[in-house]
């Protein structure tokens, strides 16, 4: 199972919902969806902005947990 972990980091960076939003360049709707990981997929260049936005690597945002 992959885990979002988008509100730890915005946390970490003190930004807000609407600042990421405006910085990645996608919807709020679609950053929720990504945050509470409902989201299916999720394009690399998305991937990219967000890292670029938060200065963070992508493993900071995704985590992989084994469900046994």
């Amino acid at each position: 199972m992959i885990v979002i972990n988008l509100d730890v980091m915005m946390a970490k960076r003190k930004m807000s919902l609407n600042e990421l939003s405006e910085r990645v360049g996608i919807t709020i709707a679609n950053l929720s969806i990504l945050k509470t990981g409902k989201a299916k997929a999720v394009r690399l260049t998305t991937l990219d902005a967000i890292c670029r936005a938060l200065d963070c690597q992508p493993g900071d945002i995704l985590e992989y947990r084994n469900e046994d």
